[in-house]
C-alpha cells in the first residue's frame, strides 16, 4: 500500500489516495460496511455504480461464518464476494467490546461468547492478523480494545497500554507472514487526550502504514468526539492516512474532514436505510410518513442516483410500507450515493482551495426536518 498526499487546505482538509493491489482509492474516502462480506441488498455491480472503491468487511462475523479457512480455499474475500476493489477488514474488536457480558479480556487476548451458538472463542492480536490476512484483505487493523463511555480512569490507562502492546504483537505477527499487507494500527485512549497522546506517541514510534482513531461514538456526547479527533489528527503523521472508525453522519463527515481525517466507514446509510431514513442535501426524510403519500417527486431533487432519476417519493413509501424487498434496496442505493457524492464534492472543493465555502453552503442548505 502506498499514500499519496496530493493538497492540503488551508483549513486542514487533506486530498490524496490510496493506492493497494486491487485499486487506487482517492481520499477523503468513505466505506460501505459490507459486515458479512456483502453490503446489504446490494452486488458489488451495485456498488461500484454508486462510486464505492473501497469497501470494508467484518473479521469477526466473517470468521465465525463461513470461517475465514473456507474463504482462504476460495482464494481469498475478493473472489469469495465477486468484489475485486480494495478490501479493509476490522480486527473485531469492536464487536468484541460490544459482547461485553459474555467476553473476558486479559493480556493475552479476549475469550468471548459467540452471538450464533453461544459457543466460546478466543481471540488473540495474533489470530486477528492470521485471519484477515487468511481473507486477504488489503489493509488489515491491529486488535485493540475498544472502552465504553464513561469509564473508569485507571482501567482506561491500562487498557490503552494493553492497545499498545497489542499493536506490536501484531505488527510482529504480520512481519512474520506477509509483509505485503497493510496494517494499521488503532489509536484509543477514551475521551482523555492525554492517553490519546500517549498511545498516539507510542504508535507512532512503531511505525505503521496508517492510523485510525478508534473508540468513538460510544455513547460520548458529539461535542467530546469532535473535541477529541481534533486534538488526535495533527498529531498523526502528515505523510499516513487518517481513518477515524465508525463514523458518521453527513455532519461528522464534513467536520471531520476539515479537522484532517481521510477515511470513515459507517452502518449509518445502509442501516438507516433499510429503516426507511433517507439522506437528502437538505436533510433527512423518513419514508414512511404520510406526506410523502402523493408526492411525485424524487427524494432528492439535487440526486442523480439511480433510485432518484426514476422512482417517486410516493413509490418508494408504497414500497416500504408493503415492506417490499425492492424498497430496502432502492433506499440503499440512494443513502450510499448521496454519501459517496458528498465524499466527491468534498474532494473536489479541497483540489479547488475551497472547502471552507463548501462546508458553509452545505449547513446553509440543509434543513432539519425534524423526522418529516
Amino acid at each position: 500500500m502506498e499514500f499519496y498526499l496530493w493538497k492540503q487546505d488551508a483549513t486542514g482538509a487533506r486530498l490524496g489516495e490510496i493506492r493497494t493491489a486491487h485499486g487506487v482509492v482517492p481520499t477523503p474516502a468513505f466505506m460501505p460496511v459490507g459486515t458479512q462480506g456483502t453490503v446489504k441488498g446490494l452486488t458489488p455491480e451495485d456498488l461500484r455504480s454508486v462510486g464505492a472503491q473501497i469497501v470494508l468487511a467484518n473479521t469477526y462475523h466473517l470468521w465465525l461464518r463461513p470461517g475465514a479457512d473456507l474463504i482462504r480455499g476460495f482464494g481469498g474475500l475478493h473472489r469469495f464476494m465477486h468484489w475485486y476493489g480494495p478490501l479493509l477488514t476490522d480486527s473485531g474488536g469492536y464487536q468484541v467490546f460490544s459482547l461485553a457480558p459474555t467476553r473476558e479480556i486479559g493480556e493475552e487476548g479476549v475469550t468471548f461468547q459467540s452471538h450464533l451458538d453461544g459457543s466460546r472463542h478466543f481471540l488473540t492480536p495474533e489470530g486477528a492478523v492470521q485471519i484477515q490476512e487468511a481473507l486477504g484483505a488489503d489493509i488489515l487493523m491491529c486488535l485493540d480494545e475498544c472502552t465504553p463511555y464513561p469509564v473508569d480512569q485507571e482501567y482506561l490507562r491500562k487498557s490503552t497500554q494493553r492497545t499498545l502492546r497489542w499493536a506490536k504483537r501484531c505488527q510482529e505477527e504480520l512481519a512474520s507472514r506477509d509483509k505485503a499487507k497493510a496494517l494499521f494500527a488503532i489509536v484509543q485512549g477514551g475521551m482523555s487526550t492525554e492517553l490519546r497522546r500517549y498511545c498516539i506517541d507510542g504508535l507512532v514510534e512503531m511505525d505503521f502504514p496508517g492510523y485510525a482513531l478508534g473508540g468513538l461514538s460510544v455513547g460520548e456526547p458529539k461535542e467530546l468526539m469532535l473535541e477529541v479527533t481534533a486534538a488526535c489528527l495533527p498529531q498523526l503523521p502528515v505523510d499516513k492516512p487518517r481513518y477515524v472508525m465508525g463514523i458518521g453522519t453527513p455532519e461528522d463527515l464534513v467536520d471531520l474532514v476539515g479537522l484532517g481525517a481521510d477515511m470513515f466507514d459507517c452502518v449509518l446509510p445502509t442501516r438507516n436505510a433499510r429503516n426507511g431514513m433517507l439522506f437528502t442535501s437538505r436533510g433527512r426524510i423518513i419514508i414512511k410518513n404520510s406526506q410523502h403519500r402523493d408526492e411525485d417527486m424524487p427524494i432528492d431533487d439535487l440526486c442523480t442516483c439511480y433510485t432518484c432519476r426514476h422512482y417517486s417519493r410516493a413509490y418508494l413509501r408504497h414500497l416500504y410500507m408493503a415492506k417490499e424487498i425492492l424498497a430496502y434496496r432502492l433506499n440503499t442505493i440512494h443513502n450510499l450515493w448521496y454519501f459517496l457524492e458528498l465524499m466527491r464534492q468534498m474532494r473536489r472543493a479541497i483540489a479547488a482551495g475551497r472547502f471552507a465555502k463548501f462546508r458553509a453552503h452545505f449547513y446553509q442548505l440543509r434543513q432539519v426536518h425534524d423526522g418529516n
